[in-house]
Order: C-alpha cells, then sequence, then structure tokens
C-alpha cells in the first residue's frame, strides 16, 4: 500500500487498535486465574449475564447506549459473580462448580434469545451482542475503559497474592481463617465489571477469546506469572494487528476476524511447543 493507504488506514483503525492494545492485559491476568481454578467458562457465562441485563434495559425501552443499559448488566452480572463465589462450596456436595457455570450460561443465553424475540430488530441486537462494533470504538471509549482498567489493575494487583492463593487451593486457606468467599465474590464482581465494560465494545465472543486463548498460550510456553503476562499480551497484540489488518483488507467483522486470529495464534504456540518437546 502507498503512504496515502496507509494514512486512511490508520485513520479508521486507530481507536480499535488502541482498544485491542490497551485493554487485554488485563484480560489475560484474569484468564490466568480462570485457567489456574480450572473454570475456564466463567467469563463466558458472566459475558452472557451481561448480555442478559442489557437485554432487560431493551426490553424496558432503553437504548444499548444508555447509561441505565450499563447499570442494570453490571447488577445482572453481579447476581451471577455472587453465585459463582458461593458455587465454590458445592465441591463439598461433589457438584463440580463448572456445572453451576455451564447452567447459569445455558440459562442467561435461553433468557437473551427468549427477551430480543420481543424487541424490534432482536436478531441485529442479538448479532452486536455476540461481535460487539469494536471497529466504530471511540476514543472516549478507549480513555474511560482504560482508566477503569487501570483502577482495576491496580485492585488486582494490591491483592494478587491473596488472589493466586485462593485461585490454587483455598480449602486449606479457608482452614487458616481467611474469608474465601469473601474475597471470592470480590475477585468476581471486579471481574463482572471488567466483562461488562469490554462486552460493551467488543461483544461476547471477543471478550472470551481475549480472556482465555492468550493466557492458554502463555502457560503453554511461560512459567511464571510475569513471564505469562508478557507471552499472554504478545499473544493478545499479534492477534488483533493480524485480524484488524485482515478485517480491513478483505472487508471482513473485526471482531470475528481478532477471534480467528486468536485461533491461528493458537495452533502455531500448539505446533510450536510439539516440535519443541521432540527437539
Amino acid at each position: 500500500m502507498n503512504p496515502t493507504d496507509w494514512g486512511v488506514v490508520w485513520e479508521v483503525m486507530k481507536w480499535p487498535l488502541a482498544a485491542c492494545l490497551l485493554l487485554p492485559p488485563l484480560l489475560v491476568y484474569l484468564g490466568l486465574h480462570v485457567i489456574e481454578r480450572e473454570v475456564i467458562f466463567v467469563d463466558l457465562a458472566l459475558a452472557q449475564m451481561a448480555a442478559l441485563g442489557t437485554c432487560v434495559s431493551l426490553i424496558m425501552g432503553y437504548h444499548f447506549d444508555d447509561p441505565i443499559t450499563f447499570w442494570l448488566s453490571l447488577a445482572v452480572t453481579f447476581v451471577g459473580a455472587a453465585l459463582f463465589s458461593w458455587s465454590r462450596g458445592s465441591r463439598q456436595h461433589s457438584v463440580p462448580q463448572e456445572a453451576i457455570i455451564g447452567i447459569t450460561f445455558v440459562v442467561a443465553a435461553a433468557g437473551v434469545i427468549l427477551l430480543l424475540s420481543r424487541v424490534s430488530g432482536g436478531k441485529e441486537e442479538l448479532e452486536h451482542l455476540l461481535t460487539g462494533d469494536i471497529l466504530n470504538v471511540t476514543g472516549g471509549d478507549v480513555g474511560k475503559r482504560a482508566l477503569l482498567f487501570a483502577v482495576l489493575a491496580g485492585f488486582y494487583g494490591a491483592f494478587h497474592r491473596r488472589f493466586a492463593l485462593i485461585s490454587e487451593g483455598g480449602e486449606a486457606l479457608e482452614k487458616q481463617g481467611m474469608r474465601v468467599h469473601l474475597w471470592d465474590f470480590l475477585f468476581y464482581a471486579a471481574f463482572a465489571l471488567v466483562v461488562v465494560s469490554f462486552v460493551r465494545v467488543a461483544g461476547v465472543l471477543l471478550t472470551f477469546a481475549y480472556l482465555i486463548v492468550p493466557a492458554v498460550c502463555a502457560v503453554m510456553l511461560g512459567k511464571s506469572w510475569t513471564s505469562r503476562l508478557v507471552i499472554g499480551w504478545l499473544v493478545a497484540t499479534l492477534a488483533s494487528l493480524g485480524g484488524l489488518l485482515a478485517s480491513y483488507r478483505l472487508d471482513l467483522p473485526t471482531g470475528a476476524a481478532i477471534v480467528a486470529a486468536c485461533g491461528v495464534a493458537l495452533a502455531l504456540v500448539n505446533v510450536f511447543v510439539a516440535v519443541r518437546k521432540r527437539a
């Protein structure tokens, strides 16, 4: 492409690119916790709860961009956060937490479909909730979310060791007197705030991809929390660049293109790990 073409690309993609570079690091961190806890679909369930809250707002007559829609989504997602923190105790009754998460996801997804069936243009709204509209994200959208994510990153950083110990196994900590369920709720509540904020610009599918795929790649390649965070951010960055470029050049949906690029990145990491093991 000539310089003029690159100028057009920059003008169209600068804020989507900023969102894909500034926001995923916190998602990668949360994804590492999800993998450590072996509750892989908790982020997808929370994202679906956020979508359900949005549908409740739409059925009440509010617009997708109205502030009340954000707060309703957050309130519904907090219910999911409380449920998941409580469900840790269900292990004592031979009910895996993943079962609770799966049921929550299915019920929330069914609720989304039922509510949108009563909304004019429900099919388009469902597609918007799934794939988002990151191509049209603005500087204000990125700035507000970057500030929020920085505050939440400080929260997780301040209590990282506590959260890491709980992720590795909270039963022993309960015997030591730590209020594991309370800290678990705080973890999931902040998690819910991240998910709700990102789903509104990126959709459910891209939120899940950023939370899981870079973290899985990082676990396969790194050992420490720091190395995994760096690797995960690099994977997310490369997938974002590849997806955004493919979206622009081939006229593809941006969110879906980035999700596909994340899948390609995971496949390449798998090949690299397999070759390294043989060597």
